[in-house]
């Protein structure tokens, strides 16, 4: 068993890594900005400002084996800042940068970072796999891959081992944003003209994240490595919400309106970029981290979206 820094452990994602990473017996430090709702006892507590070129990691690396990187600015739909690719490269690379440096310098055996499949690009003709040359083409996939090579540069100098794991859009329990409003507009039974939007997507169930992020942990083979991560099986929109609905027991009103008439629509509501969500295909091939870490997903999609749903009318009944 390691001893493991994890950060962003108050997250969407690490709050459910770190009770598995406890679980399996592992030696916990977290890292939070804000107070952590879960109780692990065992668990240390690192409090830090925020991630960037200033934060002193040294207190928290002391001892340190292990290092799993969450956390991060996250992408949004509505940028606010002046300077989007800068705020990002502010906190995703120089951020990650400068942890990663400390932690090589502190003798860190691994560093496993949560990147995302956005920087393969916003649209796949066939689904990514490892030797697919990156394209990102927004700030925040920008900055991720710029902190990829940052802190993969440290394994030549240094020997620390550097896994990148690229998930795509992660559903689960608590999940906000697209996905939280894709059930409530099932729930409310509102009829989706998206009956016609083919475009295959992969998802990432939490769980299945998780699982694989607690494989890279330890396992000899992912030293070094590019991970794709998915469900196994992709969906097209008008798939995802009639399982969405059979999940909720509201099966989904679709209607089918040309894909194109939907594309001028969202144009003249200054919303292409959401639609461009909606109904891009963006696959990804997890054969290459499937062979070598002998992995495969725990959760099927189905399983996943009934547990999403499960607790988004829990949460609704409060």
């Amino acid at each position: 068993m390691s001893t493991i820094l994890l950060t962003g452990a108050s997250g969407f994602i690490g709050q459910s890594l770190a009770l598995r990473l406890a679980a399996d017996g592992h030696r916990l430090r977290l890292a939070l900005r804000s107070p952590l709702a879960l109780d692990i006892p065992a668990a240390e507590v690192f409090r830090f400002e925020g991630l960037s070129a200033d934060t002193d990691w040294t207190t928290a690396l002391a001892g340190v084996e292990v290092v799993v990187h969450c956390a991060g600015r996250t992408h949004v739909m509505k940028e606010s800042a002046a300077d989007a690719l800068a705020e990002y490269r502010r906190v995703n690379l120089d951020g990650s940068a400068r942890l990663g440096a400390q932690a090589a310098r502190a003798g860190v055996r691994r560093f496993v970072f949560v990147s995302t499949v956005k920087v393969w690009g916003e649209r796949s003709r066939q689904p990514f796999t490892v030797d697919t040359p990156p394209a990102p083409t927004d700030p925040y996939a920008i900055s991720k891959l710029e902190a990829e090579r940052a802190l993969s540069s440290l394994t030549a100098c240094s020997g620390m081992e550097v896994v990148i794991v690229r998930p795509p859009l992660v559903y689960g329990p608590g999940v906000k944003a697209n996905f939280l409003r894709m059930m409530q507009w099932l729930d409310r039974g509102r009829p989706l003209p998206l009956a016609g939007v083919d475009g295959q997507r992969s998802l990432a169930a939490r769980a299945n994240l998780v699982d694989l992020l607690a494989r890279c942990v330890e396992h000899p083979a992912a030293a070094n490595q590019i991970l794709p991560v998915s469900d196994g099986e992709d969906l097209s929109m008008p798939d995802l919400l009639r399982r969405l609905g059979a999940a909720l027991g509201k099966p989904a009103r679709l209607l089918r309106v040309p894909p194109w008439l939907l594309d001028v629509a969202a144009r003249l509501l200054g919303r292409r970029d959401y639609f461009e969500k909606l109904s891009a295909p963006l696959q990804v091939d997890i054969g290459h981290t499937k062979r070598l870490l002998d992995w495969s997903p725990p959760m099927t999609v189905d399983e996943a979206l009934k547990q999403t749903v499960a607790y988004f009318l829990e949460q609704r009944q409060k």
